[in-house]
């Protein structure tokens, strides 16, 4: 047997798994990346002529297929999220972006440049490729597929996803200012970068993502459930491969003009999914995204372990490890839970939320993009270990616990009267909120 033989199988194998996986960790303190990272690293540790995985020698295709897994990813929580944008209904995904995503990247920073004594550009760009969350990684904590009902999704499930959905896109700012600092540092300090970074990294391409997404959006809407031709109106065709065109059609559009692709990849998915809120199309085009999603998310953990396997973390430093850990039960906690104070989740959901700030591809792609533009005073390979180890502990401490956590809380809220649960403050779930 040759090695691509060895190769197709271990494919047929793992796509088997990712679609049988689900339903056997269900509500278990068990996950599916958790086992494709697990199996990853045993299947690289046996003794057998498999191929060097090395992120930072092969940076560019893991830039490449990180990208490609966080697009998508976006693409299908768009789809899948019922309740209209709005001030209020969306309150809890604002507290988490304009709040709970400054303070923990500035206190993850501050404790990067304090324990690991990195420079500033280092501490910022470990602060910024870190502040992405992914509940890709723990699917109970992420909403389902479409439905009708705008009021279907509990608020834990739904400030997740919609945080999720909106800060892959608002991490880029942060990450050009690490590149800006960096480059500062290096000809000599200067705070001439920061008027640029303001007008173009953060007004200019935030505003031209938003509205080349919303634009391409209703374009798309229009042809999928509008158009007078029944060869153009998609949805009558029933063709979830479509979703993917979408994808790659705003990703791409976007970027060439200059503005954040992730950020209209989601604006985009929000918008189909306006555009005919209550149509099963969406059912289609959710379900097909959400199996590439699959796979692509058990590919990318089953190579990350199979880097972890490799040597990955040799490079990591004790504190390395503990700024990781820092981050995931100390800062994100504590930076969820002040900014979602005197909202509308009650203090039991308000803790969910604010824990299960899970760390994913999207930091990958972040640090893989950011060591191909400009060259840092910390070496790369302690850079990849700490975010690679901050990845490894967020799968491993949110996949076993999300399952029986979430499991908990849904059983909480159902047992309990409408009546009782707004007393208790537990209302995001129970009381539809206005627009």
């Amino acid at each position: 047997m040759t090695i691509a033989d060895a190769v197709f199988a271990g494919l047929g194998v793992g796509a088997l798994l990712a679609a049988v996986l689900p339903r056997v960790v269900a509500g278990r303190p068990l996950s599916l990346p958790l086992v494709f990272l697990v199996g990853g690293i045993c299947v690289y540790l046996l003794p057998l002529p498999l191929p060097v995985i090395d992120p930072v020698d092969d940076r560019l295709l893991t830039e490449h297929i990180t990208e490609i897994g966080v697009i998508i990813a976006l693409m299908g929580a768009g789809l899948a999220l019922n309740r209209p944008v709005g001030r209020r209904r969306w309150a809890s995904t604002w507290r988490l972006l304009g709040v709970t995503m400054p303070l923990t990247v500035v206190a993850t920073a501050l404790v990067a440049w304090w324990l690991l004594d990195w420079p500033p550009a280092a501490a910022l760009l470990l602060a910024a490729v870190l502040a992405p969350t992914d509940p890709v990684l723990a699917a109970e904590v992420r909403v389902g597929e479409p439905t009708e009902d705008e009021h279907d999704e509990d608020e834990v499930r739904f400030a997740l996803t919609s945080e999720a959905g909106l800060n892959d896109g608002l991490a880029f700012p942060l990450t050009y200012a690490a590149l800006a600092l960096a480059a500062a540092a290096g000809s000599g300090w200067s705070a001439d970068w920061v008027g640029t970074w303001v007008v173009e990294d953060v007004a200019f391409k935030c505003t031209v993502g938003v509205l080349c997404g919303l634009l391409i959006g209703r374009v798309l809407g229009w042809l999928f459930f509008m158009a007078r031709s029944p060869a153009l109106r998609l949805s009558e065709h029933r063709e979830g491969f479509v979703a993917l065109g979408a994808t790659f059609l705003s990703y791409g559009v976007t970027e060439a003009a200059g503005g954040y692709g992730f950020l209209a990849v989601f604006a985009t998915a929000c918008t189909i999914r306006a555009a005919e809120r209550a149509h099963g199309f969406h059912n289609v085009l959710h379900d097909f995204v959400e199996q590439i999603e699959r796979l692509f998310t058990a590919t990318v953990l089953f190579l990350l372990g199979a880097f972890i396997a490799l040597g990955g973390l040799a490079a990591l430093t004790w504190q390395g490890a503990v700024t990781a850990l820092v981050l995931l039960v100390v800062i994100r906690p504590l930076s969820g839970w002040v900014g979602l104070l005197g909202g509308q989740p009650g203090s039991r959901e308000r803790w969910v939320i604010a824990g299960y700030g899970i760390r994913g591809i999207g930091s990958l792609y972040y640090l893989a993009y950011a060591l191909g533009q400009q060259d840092f005073p910390v070496p790369e390979r302690e850079l990849w270990a700490v975010v690679t180890f901050t990845v490894l502990a967020s799968v491993v401490l949110h996949g076993v616990t999300a399952g029986p956590v979430v499991t908990r809380l849904d059983r909480l809220r159902t047992a309990k009267p409408p009546r009782q649960e707004g007393a208790e403050g537990d209302r995001g779930a129970s009381r539809p909120t206005g627009g």
